[in-house]
């Protein structure tokens, strides 16, 4: 377990602002993350992290749980709900998410 708080690894584009997004402790941002409105980061278990890679983008409303990976360059579109990893460079949409 690193902390108490998130880590933020580089850059952290968020054009709508901090509207409504919820990130837990234990989650990892990369660089050049953008993460819009109304997202929700959350965990599962405390001893695990979550990491989102290097330039993922996290559409608005999106729901991350179970403490998942989202590859590099991945794209969680609008209103979904992940609750498993995401490859590098796949875009997932849906609920439950899935690559498309």
């Amino acid at each position: 377990m690193r902390g108490e708080c998130c880590e933020i690894d580089g850059r952290l584009i968020l054009p709508h602002g901090l509207n409504g997004i919820i990130i837990a402790r234990n989650v990892v941002i990369g660089k050049n993350v953008t993460i819009y409105q109304h997202v929700t980061i959350a965990e599962e278990c405390r001893e695990k992290q979550t990491i989102i890679g290097d330039g993922a983008i996290i559409g608005a409303g999106a729901v991350i749980l179970n403490n998942v990976k989202i590859g590099e360059n991945a794209r969680v579109g609008a209103n979904a709900v992940v609750t498993r990893d995401v490859p590098s460079s796949a875009t997932v949409v849906g609920v439950p998410a899935r690559v498309i």
